[in-house]
């Protein structure tokens, strides 16, 4: 199988997407595309060889859409850059003229006296409206065109028919007045300018909101190294990493990165791989021992031999992967583009048959009458109501978000965290703090706690290892006075030895003891006990006698529980995912009440783990906050990084949570459910208004007024005219009410309790 990733221009809504996924899956050969609107790319796999890129390309351009050409991150931004620039001059146009519009709309409205002729301010405000009709919303009538040459219609079709009816109502009433009832019209140049400007803006939001889907991909490039130091011809040479072969030996001095995959030759040391495992504690390399690019030597130097370089490294699969998590989430369908490609055709046969209808049957003056009603129920069926009903209702939700501490990616990520059945959370950095602290004392054969305490981190001082270095804090957070120590000496893996106001201290694991000829001296069940609770028990020796142990683990926030609580009070399972070994991982969720642990996860196997949630049927949720998370992250229906991560994990996730409280998991998911059901209101206010209106303008009420019913009385005369035609006025007042009344709705989230 192979797969085959086209960056596409123009993909405007759920509509664009589908089209083009069905026109890639019409080429021979195709198995599956998926369109992400998002990334503004298109995934497709295929058997290896039967498919040619140009054919795909074409297929592509033959739905009009626009394929970004020579392939890389560089020209996909610089596209989305020149499109994001184009959006800010349009919508700082379009913004400026309407507001001009307005004014000068305003005293027409009010019944105020003019300082010159109706006529004249008619055709200043034609003069206006033309460019944020045809210059600032022509990418409306660009997309609708390229739709409806093959046969669709979408969000685009339904801005350009709503706009121009307003518009070229107006425009005759401005230019040739004397063709309407009583020798004028009204205009709604106000109408039109302001629906394309709003709409522009809703599309600046969303373009700002897209450009930082593909940061994580970059992000990843940069972590590695940049040069390497290998041997060739007996000599150390400084190369570019691209520049390492297979084969290569490769020296790594402490605090450098690991340049390159590899198997260590020589030496040994402490390796720090949280960037890809996410653990924080040190991994000791011995002779024989893989290491991983990116990763960072932490103590001795050593030399390694090059497995695994450029594109098959671990760094540069972790890479690929979100990339392709990204690339195949399909964005969520709004209802209002499904219903789009259905109800535009309607409401345009409907406009038509209207217009015939009176113009064939209807009382004179009927060709003004026919054209009157026509324009009327394309005014009606406008989409700005239904344009704004699901972003408004983002925009508001996403404002509250951030209130609450929480960053949301876009309306996808808002609207998808509705539906979840299950989070999984990431242990360390999520769940726990992230780094390890001193946690308890034992002694035995009569030393105090505390001067065993002050010898082991007089000890430790010497050491760069993260768990010495939690020692040295904790006797130091004690008040402790630490002592020099002599002579230390580390062993790789093992532990360490120096002498302490001339008493020799040795501080290890079980091995490191044996290792050194000395006894554990009954303390291993105590050891044992530590372990089972998911701590790191160091066995200490005071001048060649077991004194005690010390143990250091990495602990669990305060909040953590609290967030656990909250998830399950949402009827949601709480599963965690770790890299760490099954003890420590169970003891931490013994402690916080988790459903399910998915323990001594690889980093390449995160992503699996969701996949394989997700194909049971489930909606899933991920919150992490490490590089090896940013896999799952992406791949997840909904990815949660902690705010206090990576940029990485935070770039590929759709939503983040600002200072790491895990408690905000449960707010972002009660703000979505909020969220969600209050777009659906005002989808259901949009298309009632549509539904109920539509019959009206086309004229549905002359049948009641007319022939012996005695006509409109004269109160409804100014609604309704002589005739029982909806008039002009009242339309575009509906159409305006239709949206204040959407907006106000979505004003509400702005009060909604998510604690």
């Amino acid at each position: 199988m192979a797969t085959i990733t086209i960056p596409v221009a123009g993909m405007t809504c759920a509509s664009c997407a589908g089209r083009v996924e069905r026109a890639l899956k019409k080429v021979p050969g195709v198995l599956d595309a998926s369109a992400n609107m998002a990334s503004e790319r298109v995934t497709v796999r295929h058997p290896a060889g039967e498919v040619a890129p140009s054919d795909l390309e074409r297929a592509v351009e033959g739905v009009g859409y626009a394929v970004v050409r020579h392939e890389g991150r560089a020209s996909v931004q610089d596209a989305h850059e020149r499109e994001y620039g184009k959006l800010k001059r349009d919508v700082f146009v379009a913004a400026t003229l309407t507001a001009l519009i307005l004014a000068g709309s305003l005293p027409m409205m009010l019944g105020f006296m003019l300082p010159v002729p109706v006529a004249w301010l008619n055709l200043g405000l034609l003069v206006l409206a033309t460019p944020v009709q045809f210059w600032a919303g022509w990418r409306f009538y660009r997309g609708a065109w390229g739709a409806l040459r093959h046969g669709q219609a979408n969000m685009n079709t339904l801005v350009a028919l709503g706009t121009s009816a307003a518009y070229l109502y107006s425009a005759v009433g401005a230019v040739a007045p004397g063709l309407f009832v009583g020798a004028g019209a009204d205009v709604y140049f106000d109408t039109s300018a302001l629906i394309v400007t709003l709409i522009l803006l809703g599309r600046l939001l969303e373009a700002r909101a897209r450009g930082r889907t593909n940061e994580a991909v970059k992000k990843l490039a940069v972590l590695g190294a940049k040069t390497a130091r290998v041997v060739r011809g007996g000599e150390e040479l400084d190369v570019p990493v691209e520049d390492v072969r297979v084969g290569d030996v490769v020296v790594v001095r402490p605090g450098e990165k690991i340049p390159v995959d590899g198997v260590v030759a020589s030496g040994a040391s402490a390796v720090d791989e949280a960037m890809i495992t996410g653990e924080s504690v040190p991994v000791a390399k011995r002779v024989g021992d893989e290491v991983i690019g990116a990763t960072v030597n932490k103590s001795g130097s050593f030399r390694f031999e090059a497995t695994k370089v450029g594109k098959d490294t671990a760094l540069a699969q972790i890479s690929r992967m979100v990339e392709e998590a990204q690339g195949s989430k399909a964005p969520i369908q709004r209802l209002a583009d499904r219903v789009s490609g259905v109800f535009v055709p309607v409401v345009m046969a409907f406009a038509a048959i209207t217009f015939v209808v009176w113009l064939l049957f209807g009382p004179e003056p009927a060709f003004t009458l026919s054209l009157s009603n026509f324009v009327v129920v394309l005014i009606i069926a406008c989409p700005c109501a239904m344009g704004l009903a699901t972003p408004t209702s983002i925009m508001v939700g996403t404002g509250r978000g951030a209130e609450e501490g929480i960053l949301i990616k876009g309306g996808e990520a808002l609207e998808g965290a509705h539906a979840l059945h299950a989070v999984v959370l990431d242990k360390t950095g999520t769940l726990t703090k992230g780094e390890p602290e001193l946690t308890d004392v034992v002694v035995t054969n009569g030393i105090p706690e505390e001067e065993l305490l002050r010898l082991v981190a007089s000890t430790e001082r010497g050491s760069e290892h993260p768990l010495g270095e939690a020692i040295v804090r904790g006797a130091r957070e004690r008040g402790l006075v630490l002592a020099d120590a002599e002579g230390f000496e580390a062993t790789s893996g093992g532990g360490v030895r120096a002498s302490v106001e001339g008493r020799t201290v040795l501080i290890g694991n079980r091995r490191f003891l044996e290792e050194s000829g000395v006894d554990e001296d009954g303390l291993l069940p105590r050891g044992e006990e530590l372990a089972e609770a998911g701590k790191t028990p160091m066995f200490v020796v005071v001048d060649g006698s077991p004194a005690g142990l010390v143990a250091v683990a990495d602990v669990v926030r305060d909040e953590s529980r609290e967030a656990v609580l909250r998830l399950h009070s949402l009827g949601l399972d709480v599963a965690m995912l770790t890299g760490d070994n099954r003890r420590t991982a169970a003891a931490i969720a013994r402690e916080l009440g988790i459903d399910r642990v998915l323990a001594e996860v690889r980093p390449e196997d995160k992503a699996e783990e969701i996949a394989r949630l997700r194909s049971e049927g489930r909606r899933v949720a991920m919150v992490g906050d490490g590089i090896n998370d940013a896999p799952a992250l992406a791949g997840a229906d909904v990815g949660i990084s902690i705010g206090t991560g990576t940029d990485v994990a935070i770039e590929a996730s759709d939503l983040t949570l600002i200072g790491g409280d895990v408690r905000g998991v449960a707010r972002a998911i009660a703000l979505s459910k909020a969220t969600v059901r209050n777009i659906k209101q005002n989808l259901f206010w949009a298309f009632a208004y549509n539904v109920l209106l539509i019959p009206v303008a086309a004229g549905a009420l002359y049948p009641v007024f007319a022939g012996d019913a005695g006509g409109v009385p004269a109160t409804l005369q100014p609604l309704l005219g002589e005739y029982g035609f909806l008039n002009p006025v009242l339309a575009a007042a509906a159409m305006a009410l239709s949206s204040v009344t959407v907006l106000a709705n979505a004003l509400r989230l702005r009060r909604v309790r998510v604690r």
